[in-house]
């Protein structure tokens, strides 16, 4: 049996019709002025959960690159600390041998002590040097000064890492301890217990005593080169790892995008289209509405 079509069914067909091609044609307006293809879930349910992954990825990312850039700064300071207690340290060594090498009366020995005096407390007050607030050489009490100028040479600091994380899998301590430039209480070459003893002797005018100190001085020295090579080398590190860290993020942002954002020239190509298949259907539609019965008592 053949299915009848009356006006009334056409009308509706027409109408669910340009709706549709309205629909489309709105679609891909809002894709154009936001410049996004994924505006709400059902635009691409796959791609969504794409999105949402790169998403997370990149603020995980971006918390390790934060984390890196701050390690970094952490390792600056650190090294240019060192490097003004390696400066003062050699000028402190410089100026005992030449006392204990020269035929300097006691005014002269005096002189020096009076140097070594201020040597001494400047080491004291790089040792309590601070980053962001925080004392660089006390390891995890970074709210407790280390040093104090009266007993600095009985002091040991705290030798716990701080450890910062840049991935899943890597980690770092950033940090070097008090103990690892100026030494333990108990070593031979403890930079503040040398410096104590020299003073002593020269102040006795025993030059053989202050003479006696010159290769503990020598060995802190290298210690302290050695803790600064140590730090270089973990802020090459952490170099190499921010740039990984770089090449990821513009890597997670180049699959976001093609997931999320609209290829411009296509959108505007489609919505034409739309655009030419709405005006058409509405004149089609035009033309079908126009008919009646008054059309057929013609």
């Amino acid at each position: 049996m053949a299915l009848r079509v009356t006006p009334g069914m056409m009308n509706m067909q027409m109408m669910r019709n340009i709706n549709s091609n309205l629909l489309r044609m709105d679609k891909n307006q809002n894709i154009l002025s936001t410049g996004m293809k994924l505006n709400k879930p059902s635009d691409d349910p796959v791609g969504i959960t794409y999105s949402l992954r790169y998403r997370s990825e990149l603020s995980i990312n971006e918390q390790y690159q934060k984390n890196a850039d701050a390690a970094l700064s952490w390792l600056d300071y650190t090294d240019t600390v060192i490097g003004q207690i390696n400066d003062i340290s050699a000028r402190a060594n410089e100026i005992v041998i030449q006392a204990v090498n020269g035929t300097n009366p006691q005014e002269g020995l005096d002189a020096v002590n009076v140097e070594l005096k201020q040597i001494y407390e400047q080491l004291v007050s790089l040792g309590n040097s601070k980053f962001n607030d925080k004392y660089i050489f006390n390891g995890q009490f970074t709210d407790q000064a280390p040093y104090d100028a009266a007993i600095a040479q009985t002091q040991g600091t705290d030798t716990a890492g701080i450890t910062y994380k840049f991935t899943e899998a890597a980690s770092l301590s950033i940090n070097v301890t008090g103990q690892d430039i100026f030494g333990e209480p108990t070593d031979p070459d403890n930079l503040f217990g040398i410096l104590t003893r020299v003073q002593a002797a020269l102040n006795s005018n025993n030059k053989a005593a202050a003479q006696a100190e010159l290769d503990k001085f020598a060995n802190r020295l290298a210690k302290i080169n050695e803790a600064r090579s140590e730090v270089g080398a973990k802020t090459n590190r952490v170099e190499l790892i921010n740039n990984r860290l770089d090449d990821l993020e513009m890597n997670l942002t180049s699959m976001q995008t093609k997931v999320e954002d609209a290829d411009y020239a296509e959108i505007i190509m489609k919505l034409k289209q739309d655009e030419s298949v709405y005006q058409a259907s509405l004149s089609t539609s035009a033309k079908i509405i126009q008919t009646s019965l008054l059309d057929y008592l013609r």
